[in-house]
């Protein structure tokens, strides 16, 4: 259910922006391939941008989707986001605005300063943060906010593993490029559950 609003959202945010949409359905067992193909549907014959789906047979997680996803855009900058909406997709236009601005080998992250999280979930988030900023140095006060803006060129040439997607920043770092982070609007969750628990 949150695919509809999400991808008019998006739509609404980058008005003004020449994009595409990839959406990555990570070999889901629910609606998800229905709800995207109605998205699809509604969106307007011209003018509008294309929503390209794929998916995955089987779940293979996060990183791999995300990794799938980049593979398959045709832009130069890419933008990722969550799919279950905590994301803000008017944030969007700013972080592309941040990091065509400082050009060249650059991740910008988004940093959720105000959480629409449980407690339970902002306080292990806060934890394993400061655990990874400690041994890897990265500087990223929020490396799990999925909202990020990059070149699509500087990912595809990161290693590649489960669960990468954590360690954004260090990557990109390693490869010799540059991190910042950019407040961004966190929402709550209205829609679905979480796959991730405590200890993952």
């Amino acid at each position: 259910p949150n695919i509809a609003p999400l991808v008019a959202e998006i739509e609404a945010a980058l008005a003004a922006i020449p994009h595409e949409i990839v959406y990555v359905d990570d070999g889901s067992t629910d609606g998800t391939p229905a709800a995207l193909r109605e998205a699809a549907e509604g969106l307007p014959e011209e003018g509008g941008a294309p929503l390209r789906r794929l998916r995955h047979r089987k779940s293979c997680g996060q990183s791999a989707a995300i990794a799938t996803g980049v593979r398959a855009a045709r832009g130069e900058w890419i933008a990722t986001l969550d799919g279950d909406g905590q994301n803000d997709p008017a944030d969007v236009p700013r972080l592309l605005r941040r990091a065509q601005a400082e050009g060249g080998a650059i991740l910008v992250a988004g940093h959720r300063v105000a959480r629409r999280d449980t407690w339970v979930k902002r306080r292990t988030s806060l934890v394993a943060n400061a655990v990874r900023a400690r041994l890897l140095g990265d500087a990223t006060p929020d490396t799990g906010c999925g909202l990020k803006v990059f070149p699509r060129a500087l990912f595809l040439d990161l290693p590649r593993f489960d669960h990468m997607h954590r360690f954004l920043p260090a990557l990109v770092l390693r490869a010799g490029g540059r991190v910042v982070s950019e407040p961004v609007n966190h929402r709550p969750r209205l829609r679905g559950r979480s796959n991730y628990g405590t200890l993952d």
